[in-house]
């Protein structure tokens, strides 16, 4: 892509979410208080003028470039899978045996998961110039990872189209304290009992294990459907795998088709490995890394879209640049920038432009890091940590304003108001 194409490209871009910001209101000086009891001022600045102190050069996607990291993911599982079926057969103690294939499973789950962002990369239409190619490659990986390729891709849009809006966002959705307590059938907080940390872990074990597979499935943790709320069959009729379900819209019907005959193909090719090869050789070299790509994905998106920090809009306050802020970028050190692609790196990027390449968006991030000072959000805290810290404080959101930010009954921080 020449210079000169990437620039008319951001200036059609800029022009576009021109117009859309004049018709968003933008409240100045709109604050709130943290979980911590720090104040939150949410963003005043557009879009547009984000997108103008990024590098032309960022948006440049190279297609030799992009494939050459398929490439170099594909090799690794290979090597790994190459190394383990070599020498892990020739250790004589079962028991080491046993933890060696379980660390195997775990350390092929990565390039795995590279493949998966890769094919994330697709459905942005940032991994090359080329709508086809993008759409072919990324159908090819994620069937692979066991993910419905366009499905994913439309669902996923209206979550970076509504990111961070309480209403219209599409994922790890946090209720507000009215609607914590209906689920729990209680009037005010200090009916429930304090969660023991027992049910905390009980929480994060199926979030962890299965929580993407309900998502992708029943829609879990996606928006409510008033139009289903009758049917005993409502979260199937949610599922990624239905093409008339009500995430989707009219013209997405046929990709739908083509997702599911994507997973359907990687399914019967599982079937003949087994028939082949055995139930060992497929659990440990494809169906435990499948399930640990699951864990992955679910572990960086929460903790990218769920901090003590991060606020939450009601769509009187809610635009594009305030949803885009409402992330937060962690370190996730080697296997984040070299296997998992810095998508945890450069995530408040991402989301202000999805379109630029992977490789670019560290340039790109620390522009937007020097114009939106005090409103980028960061941390280096171990993800694991952060993961239990926010599982325990990050429970429902509230506000008065518009704004809504995290609270919880465990008393953890600035305590709800209990209405």
């Amino acid at each position: 892509m020449s210079t000169t194409a990437a620039t008319t490209s951001v200036e059609n871009a800029t022009s576009a979410t021109n117009r859309a910001q004049k018709q968003q209101k933008v409240t100045a000086n709109l604050y709130a208080k943290d979980l911590n009891g720090k104040e939150f001022k949410a963003p005043d600045f557009t879009i547009a003028q984000v997108l103008n102190v990024i590098p032309k050069e960022c948006f440049k996607r190279d297609l030799v470039k992009s494939l050459s990291f398929v490439a170099r993911d594909i090799f690794f599982l290979f090597f790994f899978g190459y190394l383990a079926a070599t020498f892990i057969p020739m250790i004589p103690s079962k028991t080491v045996r046993f933890f060696a294939w379980a660390a195997y499973t775990v350390i092929e789950s990565f390039p795995m998961v590279g493949l998966w962002i890769l094919a994330h990369e697709c459905g942005h239409q940032a991994f090359s110039e080329y709508g086809w190619v993008n759409d072919f490659v990324g159908w090819v990986l994620h069937s692979y990872c066991g993910n419905p390729y366009f499905s994913w891709k439309f669902s996923h849009k209206k979550h970076h189209q509504h990111t961070g809006h309480i209403d219209k966002d599409m994922v790890f959705i946090p209720p507000r304290t009215s609607e914590w307590k209906e689920k729990r059938g209680v009037m005010s907080l200090s009916e429930v009992t304090a969660d023991s940390p027992i049910s905390s872990i009980i929480t994060l074990i199926i979030q962890q294990t299965v929580g993407f597979q309900t998502y992708l499935f029943i829609d879990a943790t996606g928006q409510k459907h008033p139009e289903l709320q009758d049917k005993w069959y409502k979260k199937f009729v949610a599922s990624h795998f239905n093409p008339v379900a009500p995430i989707f819209d009219k013209g997405d019907f046929w990709y739908i088709v083509l997702s599911d005959i994507g997973i359907l193909t990687v399914g019967y090719s599982v079937y003949q490995w087994i028939q082949h090869f055995g139930w060992f050789n497929c659990m440990v070299n494809w169906f435990i890394p499948y399930l640990l790509v699951n864990h992955w994905i679910v572990f960086l998106t929460y903790l990218q879209h769920t901090d003590i920090t991060l606020p939450h809009y009601e769509d009187n306050e809610w635009n594009f640049a305030r949803g885009a802020g409402a992330t937060i970028d962690r370190e996730f050190g080697f296997v984040g920038w070299f296997f998992f692609h810095d998508i945890i790196e450069t995530h408040v990027l991402h989301h202000y432009v999805s379109r630029i390449p992977f490789y670019n968006a560290r340039k790109a991030t620390e522009a937007v890091k020097k114009f939106i000072g005090d409103d980028y959000r960061y941390s280096d805290e171990n993800m694991f940590v952060t993961l239990w810290k926010s599982l325990r404080s990050c429970e429902f959101v509230e506000g008065d304003n518009g704004v809504l930010m995290y609270r919880n009954h465990n008393g953890l921080g600035i305590p709800p108001i209990d209405k």
